[in-house]
């Protein structure tokens, strides 16, 4: 071990360090949460402080073992809260029941937790001294059985005595400490006391003073620190107040004075009171501080385009003639037209190329086959994706039949369109009221996914003006951590007990502090203010079984932060363009893409839509990633001649045929070939190809997410136990 590693465990907990932050989460409704934390209370020689601010926990301070201690207790059903404290908590403590263990809250608790990095723990079960014998050691066998399935080399640890719960903190202090790399990076605290100062102009802002202790990095003022689940605020002092959790109180005569306040501090004479013992560490200075400014405010005269001088256009002229070749084509083609014609030689140079779309094929091909069952499944799908559930008696809604068949008729349609997504990827019908060349006007046709060039810079949508891009993303990132690891950061040192003047705050953070929520804060690195196009990397949870469709509002947890937005899903793929998918797939890792704030890597991400939830890694930040939707049209053959054929029912008047024909056929057996003309004026037109055939036509277009970002996360209601209704008893979040 390094110095350094060594330094920072013998520092925490220690007069030099912050407190050895606990989160306690119970798994289990019946598990014995007063008991539990009466025992640790219970040491001897310690001192209790109740903790009445934010979270409910207290803090044991040992002086004979030389070790603080803050436990904070989460409920699992609000998992919100329980990620949060997972971001900050240098332990966690799970409470387990003797008999069942964890119940259903407690695994969607776990998982998310599995999901995001789980820092160092410890498994406690309270209770279970009243069991008889043997239904005791046949439960502690059947419980070590399912931890050591879940939890692999990992210890259980009774907690029915005063020695056990000994044991217990000896096992905390003493254990390896495992932290995730996006916390060690930045400077963060818990906050363990807060009073909101309301503004001159508006009382709805003002300065929010959180005290706390400093962890991860140094804090400097100049700094901007981000709340979780409120955004990004400006700090314009840090205070040094004196250590209410000191091991040796007798230090400062005002400081017994300060221990001796309500830590949720509301009273003026609370606030004279800290004033007055108070020390100003550093104030923000304006020349140096970070600026809250995250969007680029865009100039409307930056896109104007000048005439191409005399050289400009002699040089494109040069360049068509070096690429210009001679194809034989039928009578009265255009240039443009032309150019999508193959030669039979180039044809079969380019059929290796595109083996990779085979995959493609013969997923059209087994979607053809199970095209026949037709309503059949349909039916059988709607039997059975619904769910039975049972209700308590006493639901005297009158409107209950009517909310609950709103919500199965949209869920059975978000069903049935993710299955003919899965059947039939991308097909969809050409409209007959509107022209097909006026419907897709803002589509291209693509001779090859894979190989034909796109621009990324090319129609960029007006949001793009707003964003920020690096030159090189992961050599800013490189550059950024080298400097964290060589220079010595200025501004309070881990382990100080400080407070913040955090400015322009809402009076929401506040009130969310009073309920009981924990108040935490992450300092930010430079850059990460700004806006720019995140691409996570995520996995669908394979107990999960609702329609997650694209561009739907969900709730991300991207590292240290908490936030909405509405994604673009797409394939993961090496490539320089990625298709568009309409559904969070469950079989494959898609790319989801957002506009949101810039966040270094590595970095968990969590999407949650109430029950439907997938789990992933930041990928990177890159705007120029090519997401493309692609639409397949579809013609029904209705008369073959060997390699040529009519095909109807792709398009209905002869001015989309005359349109679409520079646009390459594809069948679904693999077949290419060109539209020659058209027949008629109902939309029928002939083919020719290189077999017999069933055709099928792709257009493209490039699509970006919507600019639907939103810091604000409103707090949820957390999940309720309850034997009567079994809440998605057969949903698992990740």
């Amino acid at each position: 071990r390094s110095p350094q590693v060594l330094a920072e465990k013998r520092n925490l907990g220690g007069k030099d360090g912050p407190p050895h932050l606990v989160a306690v989460v119970p798994l289990h409704g019946a598990a014995a949460v007063p008991d539990a934390l009466r025992l640790l209370q219970s040491q001897d020689g310690a001192a209790v402080r109740s903790s009445d601010g934010g979270a409910a926990g207290f803090v044991l301070l040992c002086p004979r073992l030389k070790q603080r201690w803050r436990f904070v207790v989460a409920q699992a059903g609000d998992l919100h809260a329980v990620l949060d404290l997972a971001k900050v908590a240098d332990s966690l403590l799970f409470l387990l029941d003797p008999v069942e263990g964890w119940d259903s809250v407690g695994e969607r608790c776990l998982s998310c937790l599995f999901a995001q990095g789980l820092p160092s723990f410890a498994l406690a079960v309270p209770g279970g001294t009243d069991l008889p014998p043997k239904k005791r050691l046949d439960a502690k066998k059947k419980l070590a059985k399912a931890v050591e399935k879940r939890f692999p080399e990992a210890k259980l640890f009774p907690l029915n005595a005063e020695p056990e719960s000994s044991l217990l903190l000896r096992h905390l202090a003493a254990q390896r400490q495992r932290r995730g790399a996006f916390r060690a990076r930045r400077a963060h605290l818990l906050a363990y006391a807060a009073h909101f100062v309301p503004g001159h102009e508006s009382p709805l802002l003002g300065t929010l003073k959180v005290s706390g202790f400093v962890r991860g990095q140094a804090l400097s003022v100049n700094s901007l620190v981000h709340i979780v689940g409120h955004g990004d605020f400006q700090m314009s002092q840090v205070e040094a107040p004196p250590d209410p959790l000191s091991l040796n109180p007798r230090v400062v005569k005002g400081q017994k004075r300060s221990q001796d306040m309500d830590i949720q501090d509301d009273s003026l004479n609370g606030a004279d009171e800290m004033e007055e013992d108070v020390k100003v560490l550093m104030k923000a200075d304006a020349s140096k501080q970070e600026s809250l400014q995250s969007e680029v405010v865009p100039d409307p005269m930056e896109g104007e385009q000048t005439w191409p001088t005399d050289e400009e256009l002699k040089e494109a002229e040069a360049s068509l003639k070096a690429n210009r070749k001679v194809v034989k084509v039928p009578k009265g083609t255009s240039k443009y037209q032309a150019a999508w014609i193959v030669d039979e030689e180039e044809d079969a140079e380019e059929d290796e190329e595109e083996e990779e779309d085979d995959d493609m094929d013969d997923m059209m091909e087994e979607a053809a086959s199970q095209e026949e069952e037709g309503s059949e499944e349909e039916e059988e799908l709607a039997e059975e994706e619904c769910e039975t559930m049972t209700v308590s008696e006493c639901v005297r809604d009158e409107h209950y039949d009517e909310k609950m068949e709103e919500d199965e008729e949209q869920m059975l349609e978000r069903y049935k369109q993710e299955r003919m997504d899965e059947m039939f990827p991308d097909e969809v019908d050409t409209p007959r009221d509107v022209p097909a060349r006026v419907r897709f006007q803002k589509y291209r046709g693509l001779k090859s996914f894979r190989t034909s060039p796109w621009d990324p810079k090319e129609n960029l949508p007006r949001d793009y003006a707003r964003i920020f891009q690096f030159q090189d993303f992961s050599r800013t990132r490189k550059h950024i951590f080298r400097q964290i690891e060589k220079e010595e950061a200025e501004g309070a040192s881990v382990g100080w007990y400080v407070t913040l003047h955090v400015c322009n705050v809402p009076v929401s953070v506040m009130e969310s502090f009073r309920d009981g929520r924990p108040l935490v804060l992450f300092t930010l690195l430079p850059h990460e203010q700004k806006m720019s196009v995140l691409n996570f990397l995520v996995r669908r949870h394979p107990s999960n079984n609702e329609p997650v469709k694209a561009k739907e509002e969900l709730i991300f947890h991207c590292g240290f932060r908490r936030f909405r937005a509405s994604p673009l899903f797409s394939q993961h793929t090496s490539a320089d363009k990625h298709k568009l998918e309409r559904f969070l797939r469950p079989d494959a890792a898609l790319v989801v893409t957002v506009y949101a704030p810039i966040t270094f890597p590595p970095a968990s991400v969590l999407l949650f839509k109430q029950r439907s939830n997938a789990t992933g890694s930041l990928l990177a930040v890159d705007p120029d990633r090519i997401v493309i939707k692609r639409l397949v049209l579809s013609g029904h053959p209705f008369k073959i001649f060997t390699k040529t054929a009519v095909v109807r029912y792709m398009f209905f008047n002869r001015e989309d045929v005359m349109w679409f024909k520079p646009v390459e056929l594809r069948t679904k057996w693999g077949r290419r070939g060109h539209i020659k003309e058209p027949l008629g004026t109902h939309g029928h037109m002939k083919c020719h190809f290189d077999g017999q055939l069933k055709s099928q036509d792709t257009v493209l277009k490039r699509v970006f997410p919507k600019w639907t970002y939103d810091p604000y996360v409103p707090e949820p209601v957390p999940w309720v136990r309850d034997e009567t209704v079994p809440l998605a008893q057969d949903v698992e979040l990740d």
